[in-house]
């Protein structure tokens, strides 16, 4: 099934739930899902920070919340509203403060599958598509090489990577038995409004704000760098297919760009000077993948879509975002 531009309107008045609503990319979910007009249920950690971040992303919903480690709560919740359609953005350790091995598995599998058994004691028979949207992540390919498509074998070597293949599993295992219709959806370098500081583009953004020189790997490695709102719109169009229970599909561009490269086009447009990019003065993580492009043509098929947004565009998104009165290049 194709999900044509009209089509995200059956959203409207649809009970959503966003898990991990605050993160960087549950904002911008949140964001269009209330665009779309959706009766939107928001988890959260906690209210009065959440409330701030909504209301600078135009969010509409109501906030409940929740902590995760304790499923009687979330129970309760899905008991007493019935949702329809649940994205699962809950996630642990992509800040590099997240560090506890113990609770990556936790949150990033075992939650997954306590929430699998949640949504089918309160399955809406009546809705014809996604049940649960869950978000995986690149690093759950790991150390493989060539072309990255959905049938690749994965080969995950941090714990982060692994813990998240596992609570794909879980679910694939769970949704094919109990016939709960999930899609996982793998995400790779995402970038946008929102982003923690200390990421690449948030880095950079305070290199042309501050003029100090920026310490940079040698930018040799590849990335395909998404728009954080192409991520947020082909979520929901995700939401909308009907594809077997439980598969995986690739959401990115399909290009990869250099870091160098990028770095470099945002310097250009944010106007920083050449001579503070220092590259070659950190060294490069041991944990960056090395492949080449990402197939994207499960997406394609799906949707009838794919991320339009280009790298000029969406540093512009983001500078403005932040500075809508500043002129970039």
């Amino acid at each position: 099934m194709n999900t044509s531009n009209n089509q995200l309107h059956f959203y409207n008045n649809v009970h959503v739930v966003v898990l991990g609503a605050t993160g960087f990319i549950g904002r911008w979910v949140a964001y269009y899902l209330s665009k779309h007009r959706a009766n939107l249920s928001l988890i959260v950690r906690n209210k009065l920070d959440a409330a701030k971040i909504f209301s600078k992303y135009q969010v509409n919903g109501e906030i409940f919340e929740i902590d995760l480690h304790n499923l009687n709560g979330l129970r309760e919740f899905y008991h007493d509203c019935r949702p329809v359609i649940t994205f699962n953005l809950a996630g642990y350790g992509i800040d590099r403060s997240e560090r506890d091995d113990r609770q990556m598995y936790q949150i990033n599998s075992q939650l997954v599958n306590d929430l699998c058994e949640i949504v089918k004691q309160n399955q809406n028979t009546t809705w014809q598509y996604r049940d649960i949207v869950h978000v995986g992540s690149a690093l759950e390919y790991g150390d493989v090489s060539g072309n990255l498509s959905e049938d690749t074998v994965p080969n995950p070597t941090t714990v982060y990577g692994k813990s998240k293949l596992s609570g794909t599993n879980l679910l694939q295992k769970f949704c094919k038995t109990n016939k709960v219709n999930s899609i996982i959806v793998r995400l790779f370098t995402v970038y946008g409004p929102g982003e923690h500081s200390g990421r690449l583009l948030p880095s950079l953004l305070d290199s042309a704000s501050n003029h100090k020189p920026l310490p940079l790997t040698k930018g040799d490695q590849k990335r395909d760098f998404t728009y954080v709102e192409d991520v947020a719109e082909g979520l929901l169009r995700l939401g909308l297919t009907k594809a077997e229970e439980g598969r995986i599909i690739n959401l990115a561009t399909g290009k990869l760009t250099s870091v160098r490269r990028f770095v470099e086009t945002a310097a250009d447009m944010l106007r920083i000077n050449p001579d503070l990019l220092q590259f070659n003065k950190i060294p490069t993580r041991d944990e960056e993948m090395k492949h080449d492009d990402v197939d994207i043509s499960n997406l394609q098929e799906l949707t009838g879509w794919q991320p339009p947004t280009s790298i000029e565009e969406g540093i512009i998104k983001t500078r403005r975002f932040f500075y809508p009165r500043v002129h970039v290049n």
